[in-house]
Parts: C-alpha cells; structure tokens; sequence
C-alpha cells in the first residue's frame, strides 16, 4: 500500500526508526503485481457534513468498481452510520480494550465491515474524560499495522478526520506524510471555513519542513448559492471538487440514513463526478489567509465589521475607581 501509515507500526508518531518503516511502506507499495493506492485524508468542522460526503462518496465509488475502504477518524464514531444504515459499527479502541481483557486479540472480522463493495471501520476514541482523543488515534493506527494495514489491496483509502483542531494525532497525516492528499469539506459559513484555513495553513507548515502532503481541493456541503466557501477556494488556489446543494431532499435522507450516492439515485451525477475529481485532482500547495482576508469574505453584517477595538483601562476592571499605590519593587542603582 503506498502510504507510510505503517509508520505507526510500535515506535509512535516521532519514532527514532520513522524514516526506514516509511521507506519500507513506499518500496512495498511500488514492488510488481501492488496495487497504487490513494490515500485521502478528509478533514471538516463538526457537523459539516464530512460522514454524509464519505458515505455517498465511497459508495459511489465501490459502484464505479473500485475498492474502497472507508476509515472514521473521529471520535465520535459516526463516519459509517449513514453507510449501514444507522447502525453503530464496533470501533477499534473499544474492542480492543474488550478483548485485551479477556485475553484475545483482535481480529480484522471484529472492528471491519463491509456493504455493496466498501470496506468499513471506526478508529473510536476515549471515553469523555478518560484520555485524548489524537492518541487514540495514534493507538488505533498501530493496531491497523499489526492487523496488516499496509499489505492491504485497495485503490482508495479515505480517512474522516476531525478539523477543528489540526494536532496530535489528528494533524498525523499531514505532519507525517501518511496520505498523499488532503480535501477540506466546508460550507458557506466563517466557522468552518475558518477550520478549512487552518488545515491549509497545516498542510503549507509541514510542506516547509519537507513534506508532501497537499490540498486537492474543497467539497462545499450545504451550498445555499452565497459563494462565500467558493472564494475561499479561489483565494487559497485550491479547486472546488463539488458543490452539494442545501436541499431538502438530501436532508431528509441523511436523517433517515439512506445512500443517495448510487447509480439510481437522482443525485448520482453528482457524486459520479465529485469521485472522478477526487481521483484526479493533484495534491497542491495551498495559500492559507490571514484572518482579515478570512473575514473579507463575509458582508460587515456577517462578522461585525466596522466595530473598534476598546482598551479597556485598570479602572474599568476595578468598577471606575483606581487607587494609585507607588510600587514596591526595588531597584537597585548600577555599581
């Protein structure tokens, strides 16, 4: 499998022996008779939209004859509800942690699954409390390796990443190069367009440092036609992938769990070409906006433009009275 995911293996993220398991990764993935495998990394404010693009967008693909096995990063575990149909898929860390206790190991039939030609399973993550949730994915990828991740045949492997916060195990496949390509899912709004630009502003800061990983492009979810996440794209010089309307329609059926990414379905256009885009786009080097630009992109009413910053003064935070007291520090006088 191309990727260096198998990095993980038992030496962690910053691992003395990360470069020589990456090398190894890439001389298995080009050795004859290896299927070229496209790692994609999808990342998404919460509640974007990310599982309801993936779902359609791996079905479609595994339809289109390509095998595809779809990996939920997140840990609310939701990445595969919409593909089996509500169902709550087993995640990793969980049986893990079960079978650990009783004393069996995991197999790949515990926590991967699979409907109509797409392969399926949730990393999970910690209970709330109880530990950090870029760890666990951490732990989840190095029980992918010992399960045999990287000697899998697949053509796509698309991986649903949390975005609003692009660190620890959650910035691992851009900070170690474990996909080849990146693809923001956004919307016409300043919060999750703001989380769009920090991943590009990820992918950029790893790309100084050497690595690989670029930006293919932005799915815009919900689009009510205001154009805000379209120049976003434009301004970041990344290209727009597809445009999933607001419609009802799509609502009703991401509620009821239902596939609307099939050949039959009356949205199959749509998702056939956001696959071939997705294929196809190249892995670019993005242009990440500082927050003026950002909110340049929205109407003053939109953000709040126009309002001046205040100083606030010692005797505004004491109620308007301030007692000035001569100071205590002693200074001594240069010898």
């Amino acid at each position: 499998m191309n990727a260096a995911i198998s990095a993980l293996a038992t030496r962690g993220p910053t691992g003395p022996g990360l470069d020589a398991i990456i090398r190894d990764a890439e001389d298995t993935a080009t050795a004859p008779g290896t299927r070229n495998t496209q790692i994609i990394a999808i990342y998404g404010k919460g509640g974007i939209g990310k599982s309801f693009t993936l779902a359609n967008l791996s079905y479609m693909m595994a339809q289109q004859g390509q095998r595809v096995l779809l990996i939920g990063c997140d840990p609310k575990s939701d990445t595969t509800s919409l593909l089996f149909g509500g169902r709550a898929c087993p995640t990793i860390i969980e049986t893990s942690a079960r079978k650990k206790l009783a004393g069996e190991e995991v197999r790949i039939e515990d926590v991967c699954f699979k409907r109509d030609g797409v392969f399926a399973m949730e990393l999970g993550g910690p209970e709330v409390g109880r530990g950090c949730g870029g760890r666990g994915i951490i732990h989840g990828f190095e029980l992918l390796e010992k399960l045999g991740f990287h000697e899998w045949d697949f053509d796509y492997v698309l991986l649903d990443f949390l975005g609003d916060v692009v660190c620890g195990g959650f910035g691992l496949p851009i900070a170690r190069d474990m996909c080849q390509k990146v693809i923001v899912v956004a919307s016409n709004d300043l919060q999750s367009l703001y989380v769009a630009n920090n991943v590009c502003s990820a992918v950029e800061y790893f790309r100084k440092l050497g690595g690989n990983v670029g930006i293919a492009g932005m799915v815009i979810n919900k689009d009510d036609g205001t154009g805000e996440a379209a120049a976003f794209s434009a301004a970041a010089g990344i290209p727009v992938l597809a445009a999933i309307p607001q419609h009802d329609d799509l609502r009703r059926k991401s509620a009821n769990y239902e596939i609307v990414g099939h050949p039959d379905s009356p949205w199959a256009s749509l998702f056939t070409e956001l696959g071939l885009n997705v294929a196809a786009a190249p892995p670019m080097r993005p242009k990440p906006l500082n927050q003026d630009e950002l909110l340049g992109l929205f109407s003053g009413d939109a953000v709040g433009r126009g309002v001046v910053l205040q100083p606030a003064s010692q005797a505004d935070l004491r109620g308007g009275t301030l007692v000035e007291r001569p100071s205590l520090e002693v200074i001594y006088e240069a010898v």
